[in-house]
């Protein structure tokens, strides 16, 4: 396979995945503009040869859709799937002994391999000769969004125990001193945090390479969530087909195969405020505090080439990741978490806030009634494990004399809602965790999570129109059915949460006394009804990216039964909060620049919007 990433590009540009674009884009905007466009036309990857302001071509779209993100890795895709596989279950080895004998040499073939110096034609440079891209318009700076954050355990180093993360790097803009600081966003719990806090701890600053660039499978297994004892770098080299080649410099971990290395120093309790940042919920993560890293040296190889991607509301090329992901890790979840059929966090909804899940109901097979059980056991074990813990939202379901996917969203929602016992089957978890990047809770990482779980015999008939009684609302325009059993109505913006509770109370009061709405289990107040009721994705990104359940889902008839809280219809508030995150607005006039690129005679024309 490829030894860099100039081989991956020729690779592609010769079977027709690639178009280079010759005129002179500026990274401010214009680049991020041209990416969005072409990856939603399903178009190529984008080699960018004169980036305005620095002498380093730069690529995009590499990943742009799961067919390019397979054919990249096509000569040791299924090798790598085998050893993953047999790392969430070794019995098959002992099983199948000689049918897996090549796993093992692939696996052993691929162990990081170490030499000394630097490797030639690296060159020391600086961070202002990079191409400084600025995604959104109100992004603080320029951003990596392809890093490869490479770190070491302070009580084992070495690089079988070492991490490579993405967690994105913010390049110049605010209080930054530019060439010397750049700014890192990560939390603590991640593997830089663990290593972080070991450092701290001893009084020693943590030493960092950030690679950018080199074989695409360096880029991907810094996503990988991979089996315990399965090191990154190793994941790297079998997917690569070929070893992770480093060395040391000053103490700082070299990648003999990226395009670009930042080398640099974490000290203890050195912040600055970064952000914000466009990010893949859709809105801007805002300024915090993060870890400061102060800049030692800076080395591109001979023929470098800047990888970058942009982020905003899905899908965009990072969901490509995710499809490769889920593919390559399987059936990974079933193993660790027993009686789970298929999680599926929803891309649409900014992949956190969401999940869809089948589990197993098997401890209530004599009841007549059938309900819940063994659900909110697997729930929580979802809950709990990894970046699924992260989750808002969790729909669960257990399948019962009919197949099911997750995967089929509206479908899915629709079986859960016909089956749903709104007075029994709504468990909330309060004052806990939610994703950094996401606005809606009480504070940074503060917020709540709520479990919908339905099994049993159908309960209802969803409503496929909007019932009257919810035409004549006091306050309320324009209601729209959103799909079968849900309803989102038109409500006004407010200005606190006070003032919020006391309008969905005389809501609540208002459907409740008009009759019954029992066949539209839910019912979304939000800031435009024909927006959230367009489409699907519309759907799930409004109601799952702009509420925490704990202070914004309410009840017709709602009450607490020995502290649980059951109603007849539920209401979810998914308007704008004051305390929100603005969403991602392109610049108006860069993307009229843009446009002359997807004009007829333009090298991306076929792409164009009338396409």
């Amino acid at each position: 396979m490829y030894k860099n990433l100039e081989e991956c590009i020729l690779d592609l540009e010769k079977h027709g995945h690639l178009v280079r674009i010759k005129e002179e884009v500026d990274p401010y905007l214009e680049m991020a503009s041209i990416h969005l466009k072409v990856y939603e036309a399903g178009g190529p990857a984008l080699l960018f040869e004169n980036v305005k302001g620095s002498e380093f071509p730069a690529v995009s779209n590499l990943f742009g859709t799961l067919e390019r993100s397979k054919f990249i890795f096509r000569k040791t895709w299924n090798s790598t799937q085998n050893v993953v596989a047999l790392r969430n279950d070794p019995v098959k080895a002992l099983k199948n002994p000689f049918q897996h004998a090549r796993t093992g040499l692939a696996a052993s073939k691929a162990l990081p391999k170490k030499s000394s110096g630097l490797p030639g034609g690296f060159k020391e440079i600086s961070i202002s000769d990079l191409p400084l891209i600025q995604h959104w318009p109100n992004d603080g700076g320029a951003f990596v969004t392809l890093p490869q954050v490479y770190s070491e355990d302070a009580d084992k180093p070495g690089i079988m125990n070492a991490n490579l993360g993405m967690y994105r790097v913010q390049l110049s803009g605010n209080d930054y001193e530019l060439d010397k600081e750049i700014g890192l966003h990560y939390q603590i719990h991640r593997g830089i945090g663990v290593h972080q806090a070991k450092a701290n701890k001893k009084g020693e600053p943590l030493k960092v390479s950030i690679f950018i660039g080199g074989p695409p499978s360096h880029t991907l297994s810094a996503v990988m969530p991979l089996p315990e004892g399965l090191s990154e770098m190793t994941f790297a080299g079998m997917l690569a087909g070929r070893r992770f080649r480093y060395s040391y410099k000053n103490g700082y971990c070299i990648s003999h195969d990226a395009d670009f290395v930042i080398t640099g120093e974490i000290h203890p309790d050195e912040t600055k405020p970064e952000g914000p940042f466009g990010d893949h919920l859709g809105y801007y993560s805002l300024t915090h505090e993060f870890p400061l890293m102060r800049v030692h040296k800076v080395y591109a190889r001979e023929n470098a080439v800047w990888p970058f991607t942009v982020v905003g509301r899905p899908p965009q090329e990072d969901t490509s990741f995710g499809d490769l992901i889920h593919e390559l890790t399987g059936d990974a979840i079933k193993q660790e978490i027993p009686g789970v059929k298929e999680v599926h966090a929803v891309d649409a909804a900014g992949v956190h806030p969401l999940l869809l899940a089948i589990g197993s109901e098997r401890y209530t097979p004599y009841q007549k009634v059938k309900q819940p059980a063994e659900l909110l056991t697997i729930a929580n074990r979802i809950l709990g494990t990894g970046q699924l813990s992260l989750a808002k939202y969790l729909f669960i379901t257990a399948e019962d004399e009919q197949p099911l996917d997750t995967h089929n969203e509206a479908a899915f929602f629709q079986y859960i809602l016909e089956r749903i016992d709104l007075q029994r089957d709504i468990h909330f978890q309060t004052n806990t965790t939610i994703d950094t990047l996401d606005y809606s809770g009480t504070g940074l990482n503060t917020g709540s999570k709520v479990i919908f779980a339905a099994y049993g015999d159908k309960k209802r008939e969803l409503c496929k129109e909007v019932p009257e009684t919810l035409k004549k609302l006091p306050e309320i325009k324009n209601p729209r059915l959103v799909m079968p059993g849900v309803i989102a109505l038109q409500g006004g913006s407010f200005s606190s949460y006070e003032q919020a509770q006391e309008e969905l109370k005389a809501l609540s009061t208002a459907i409740g006394k008009k009759g019954d709405a029992g066949s539209c289990p839910v019912i979304l107040l939000c800031d435009d009804s024909d927006f959230v009721s367009e489409t699907m994705a519309n759907f799930v990104w409004v109601t799952f990216t702009r509420s925490n359940p704990s202070h914004d889902i309410y009840g017709v008839n709602s009450g607490y039964e020995n502290k649980h809280w059951g109603c007849d219809s539920m209401i979810i508030d998914v308007r704008i909060k004051p305390h929100h995150a603005p969403p991602l607005i392109a610049d108006e006039k860069v993307d009229e620049s843009t446009k002359r690129f997807f004009a007829p005679g333009g090298v991306l024309a076929e792409y164009g919007a009338d396409k």
